[in-house]
């Protein structure tokens, strides 16, 4: 940097004084700070120490680097030298993990001097997102070719069928592609190769893609494993073809068949910035030359406003149910908008304009100018209010290097913001980005978004309606139309008068008199309205204040209907839209909603869910949980109340929901904890040497809406050891903690409400034992204390989440536990107990009707015949241990002869009855409860057979003699 340039702005009180902590933390680094620097660089240092924690941290860390920084010119760009320096510092490297570290000390101090430079004001923004760019392409390539070279020794090199050697090729996207980088971004690739062979010169030959999958998570983990240098970049892979699920690399044809027969149109969006990395050769043009049909049409494409629309829907649906305020990226003309605009010119024209398939939004830009498909002043304003938002979005980036693009909380990265950016105070600084954001959103709603249409309905008899004083008048206009309801008038009178002492605001209330002659219309042509509009109203209520959520019924005439339907169809529905109004998120693609998510794609779906947030902002995450949770648990009732899903696959994808949950929350607590206090000595990589097991009906797969989770925590950590934290804990202690996590993560109540209500109590010892056991402390609880009904529980209990050797070890003493000799009259005494004990507790229902569990003949009783026939028979027949759930145990049951087959299939057949009864009375919002008399026939059969079963004077008895 040699000398400064001009004179250095004054410094905030606030900034003074962070810097001046700073500065003594680093003199007590590098003693040499007084006299080997002068006063002006002296001066300058403390200034960027006071700006940026991420740099005082780096040169706390690396001293030595200031000499080497202020020699340099900052202003001078070393892009052109990153790859060269990087190739000759791993030239000679052979371990991984020198490699790692080379790389990451690099990045960090490239880093800091980048941001130091920002924080200066010595580079003009498209440099320094250039820089950034260029900075991330070489560490990429450079660990991908070291990592090459490294593997072909090892395997051998792949090649093509004749023999060419394969590279692999990485498309970088987003904002790599556009060479517009930010300080913290992810980095969105794509990993693929151009033919397929095997390798050659190795031990034995590797098929290409095994060879470069393989390559590839190595890759991942060489750039985005956290060690104690940091990491390199957060790597996203989720915008390859099929995403999570699909192959982490494929070749070039797969990649064409893929774009070609299955892209959709969000990864069009995503195409036209990306780019192959690294030196440009001829898989480069390849690749660019296979991708080109899919992103750009030969026509002129307005069906990309479309796509584009829904895209930007989604990310306003993201945006109301994360709450992200203050947003220059997500929020209403921020950056996402403008790249919005300038894509929807691309995608809309590209196909014919060739100039216009440029990955860099600023020369796109430029070029819809010179095209005269933008004027000069729409091109500016968006070009400037760009650069600005960009510009905060970088500093706010570069103060702890962390991604984030929400404007600061506090007066102190405020004041950092003000001096970068040579603006007096916060206040003016704020105006001019609500300006530059205001600027933004006029031309993309120009561009994309349209402007709203003014619907004007005042031909429409339902807007008098909705203005109507009088209920009296209000009839005589339904009827009028056809509408007889005597309930319709009343109802809306009283609610009317019900809100109108709420403080709804003017634009509020705008909003609401706009959406209720449509809500009107569309209720009145149901076939008794007032059923549709008491639920309706009752979700209209909740969200009165929230002016977004009005909005959103007002603009999308498909989530109006599905609200009048699924309203009309469950009141349970109802009452959580009303409870959660984020829901109404899900009513705006009926296609989605009524398509429900694979069973076993739950865990993935929340994975990908939760990858966005960051894994620090705890009660974010704890809210994310909930909120997939709940959307996920309306698409699962939107299927079953239209008959999309039958009840046994309903408990299906509530349990499955459940176990991608608890997998999540663990592995939550799992770090929280381990972040305090260690882990525990002797794990080996991956493993937590702690388990979850499920009973009741999580453990029978029998999960209902509002069930709770019967839950059990085991552990194999050995006694007497102790965790390897800065604040250790012994493993028994540790296990405890991590227990307690688990409870308050599943259990706190935020906006969305409790994940799961866990019941803890059928642990060892009940409610006065440890939150968690050893597994052998679980076994020899079982074998020498438990009760006939611990070991009833344990017939539904089923291993959910944990290390694989302790599933083994669970379902070993599981089946040792079920498969024990029992004395048959002891046994039927002890289960005909059990339940007399738990009908007297809890049978509530009243004369005439029948509560579907607890009454006799109810799902109880079944359920105990099916646990005592298990208890009765596993040690002659163990395959009795194999199932948890009760349908599956009366087919082994029948399958055994323990059961004649018809009777087998009357007890499933009324206990899926039952159980369907009672999904659609929660749905109803009703009790779980029938008269008698609609149960009557087969509450006889079935308690004539509990009685049969469970007899107790013939110690041979069963169902079938």
């Amino acid at each position: 940097m040699g000398t400064t340039t001009g004179e250095l702005k004054p410094f905030h009180p606030l900034l003074e004084q962070v810097a001046d902590k700073r500065l003594q933390q680093l003199q007590s680094r590098w003693p040499d700070l007084e006299t080997g620097l002068t006063p002006e660089q002296r001066h300058e240092l403390k200034q960027v120490l006071g700006l940026s924690d991420f740099v005082a941290e780096q040169l706390c860390r690396h001293p030595e680097w200031l000499s080497e920084f202020f020699a340099e010119d900052f202003a001078k760009p070393e892009r052109q030298f990153f790859g060269e320096q990087l190739q000759q510092l791993l030239h000679d490297i052979t371990d991984e993990e020198q490699a790692k570290h080379i790389l990451r000390l690099y990045r960090n101090k490239q880093m800091t001097r980048l941001a130091w430079r920002d924080f200066m004001g010595r580079a003009a923004l498209e440099s320094s997102l250039l820089d950034l760019s260029v900075l991330a392409e070489a560490l990429i390539i450079a660990a991908r070719d070291w990592l090459y070279d490294e593997m072909c020794r090892a395997l051998g090199t792949p090649c093509d069928k004749q023999g060419q050697p394969q590279p692999l090729m990485i498309l970088g996207m987003g904002k790599l592609g556009g060479r517009e980088l930010n300080f913290s971004s992810d980095i969105d690739l794509i990993f693929t190769f151009p033919e397929h062979g095997e390798t050659q010169g190795g031990r034995r030959t590797l098929d290409n893609q095994q060879f470069f999958i393989r390559m590839g998570q190595r890759l991942v983990n060489l750039l985005g494993q956290v060690t104690a240098d940091g990491f390199v970049f957060r790597v996203d892979m989720r915008l390859r073809p099929y995403g999570d699920s699909g192959p982490l690399v494929v070749s070039y044809s797969a990649l064409e068949d893929y774009y070609q027969e299955q892209g959709r149109e969000w990864e069009r969006y995503a195409m036209v910035k990306a780019r192959a990395l690294g030196p440009w050769n001829r898989f480069s043009d390849q690749l660019h030359d296979l991708l080109r049909p899919f992103v750009y049409r030969r026509y002129i494409d307005f069906s990309a406003i479309d796509s584009l629309r829904r895209m930007k829907a989604l990310i306003a649906q993201e945006v109301r149910r994360r709450q992200l305020t203050d947003n220059i990226k997500l929020g209403a003309g921020g950056i996402r908008e403008v790249e919005f605009v300038v894509q929807s010119f691309q995608l809309i024209r590209g196909g014919r304009e060739p100039t216009l398939r440029v990955q860099n939004l600023f020369t796109a830009l430029k070029t819809l100018y010179e095209l005269g498909q933008m004027d000069y002043l729409a091109v500016e304003e968006l070009r400037q209010s760009y650069q600005l938002l960009r510009r905060v979005e970088n500093l706010l980036q570069a103060i702890a290097d962390k991604q984030t693009q929400t404007l600061p909380d506090n007066p102190l990265d405020w004041q950092r913001l003000c001096y970068a950016l040579d603006i007096p105070e916060e206040a003016q600084l704020l105006d001019a980005i609500n300006t530059a954001m205001r600027s933004v959103h006029r031309h993309f709603r120009a561009a994309v978004g349209g402007e709203e249409s003014k619907d004007v309905v005042n031909d429409c008899w339902t807007v008098q309606l909705w203005s109507c004083q009088t209920p009296e008048l209000a009839q005589a206009m339904l009827a009028e139309h056809g509408i007889e309801d005597t309930d319709f008038a009343p109802l809306l009178r009283s609610w009317c008068d019900n809100i109108s002492h709420r403080t709804i605001g003017p634009r509020g209330r705008e909003t609401l008199d706009k959406l209720m002659p449509k809500l009107l219309e569309e209720i009145g042509l149901q076939p008794l309205p007032s059923q549709a509009l008491k639920p309706v109203l009752g979700v209209l209520e909740q969200i009165l204040t929230r002016t977004t959520y009005l909005e959103l019924l007002y603009e999308n005439p498909g989530a109006r209907q599905q609200l009048i339907s699924l309203c009309l169809a469950s009141p349970w529905i109802a009452s959580e839209l009303a409870r959660f109004p984020v829901l109404l998120d899900e009513l705006i693609d009926p296609a989605q909603l009524y398509n429900t998510t694979s069973l076993d794609d739950y865990a993935s779906e929340l994975r990908q869910y939760l990858l966005r947030i960051p894994e620090d902002d705890l009660e974010q995450q704890m809210e994310a949980l909930r909120q997939f949770k709940l959307s996920q648990q309306l698409k699962i009732a939107a299927a079953d109340v239209t008959g999309v899903l039958p009840i046994m696959e309903v408990s299906d994808h509530l349990t499955f929901l459940a176990e991608a949950i608890i997998e999540q929350v663990v592995q939550q607590a799992w770090q929280q904890v381990t972040a305090r206090h260690g882990a525990p000595v002797g794990l080996a990589s991956g493993q937590t040497g702690f388990a979850v097991v499920g009973y009741g009906k999580l453990g029978g797969i029998e999960l209902g809406y509002g069930s709770d989770l019967d839950l059990v925590f085991l552990h194999h950590g050995q006694s007497g050891t102790v965790t390897n934290g800065e604040r250790p804990l012994d493993v028994g202690h540790f296990y405890v903690k991590l227990a307690q996590r688990i409870q308050h993560l599943f259990t706190t109540r935020t906006v969305s409400g409790t994940l799961y209500d866990v019941d803890l109590r059928l642990r060892p010892s009940g409610a006065s034992g440890l939150l968690v056991s050893s597994i052998e402390a679980f076994s020899d609880y079982q074998f020498n204390e438990a009760w006939t009904w611990e070991h009833q529980a344990l017939v539904r209990a089923r291993f959910i989440y944990g290390d694989n050797s302790l599933a083994q070890r669970f379902v070993e003493i599981r089946n040792q536990v079920l498969q024990q000799p029992r004395e048959m009259q002891q046994l039927a005494r002890d289960v005909r107990e059990m339940r007399q004990k738990m009908r007297e507790h809890l049978l509530k229902a009243p004369s005439g009707m029948f509560d579907l569990k607890q009454s006799a003949g109810g799902i109880t009783d079944i359920e105990f015949i099916a646990q005592f026939l298990v208890l009765a028979h596993a040690h002659e027949h163990p395959e009795l241990c194999m199932w948890s759930d009760n349908v599956r145990i009366f087919e082994v049951l029948a399958d055994l002869e323990l059961l004649p087959t018809m009777t087998a299939q009357l007890l499933t057949q009324v206990y899926c009855q039952l159980r369907d009864d009672n999904h659609r009375l929660t749905l109803a919002g009703k009790p779980g409860q029938l008269a008698v008399a609609d149960v009557a026939p087969q509450v006889k059969q079935i308690s004539e057979i509990y009685a049969q079963v469970l007899q107790s004077n013939d110690a041979q008895s069963s169902a079938g003699q």
